[in-house]
């Protein structure tokens, strides 16, 4: 991509897919540069600049923080790959954990719909919902 400035703000937020705000946000967050206002015009941006926004936007995709989208930045000449593997790894291991938690809430939420199913099919209103009745002992049991 060039790195000849020709973008307004408002082009380079269409060409990445989000919001000006979204661009603001990340050059509050030192994420991406500012660039100069030439006396009595209005700011460009580069193809460069596209270019780490759509990185910004696909590591986020991916689950990483800005936190870590920074320190990835910071690793992107080259010579902090270990870094970036790290990082990398403990992305996927997060990810892999929040699998397992998803499993077990879609078990256990598909056990409760199972017992309202039965309930419903064996037409028994005069009980409390079991889906219901489990949400409030969980509650009840978090709050002890």
């Amino acid at each position: 991509m060039s790195s000849n400035p020709a973008m307004t703000i408002g082009q380079l937020a269409g060409a990445a897919g989000v919001h000006v705000e979204t661009i603001r946000y990340y050059q509050r967050r030192q994420l991406l540069p500012l660039p100069a206002r030439p006396l009595g015009g209005i700011r460009r941006y580069s193809g460069t600049d596209l270019a780490r926004l759509r990185f910004i936007k696909a590591a986020q995709r991916l689950g990483f923080t800005l936190e870590e989208v920074n320190q990835l930045l910071q690793l992107e000449d080259g010579t902090g790959c270990a870094q970036a593997q790290t990082l990398g790894q403990q992305r996927l291991q997060e990810i892999r954990q929040r699998i397992v938690d998803l499993q077990q809430m879609e078990k256990a939420l598909a056990t409760m719909l199972a017992a309202c199913n039965q309930r419903t099919s064996t037409h028994q209103t005069a009980v409390r919902c079991p889906l219901i009745e489990a949400l409030q002992q969980a509650e009840n049991t978090d709050e002890a």
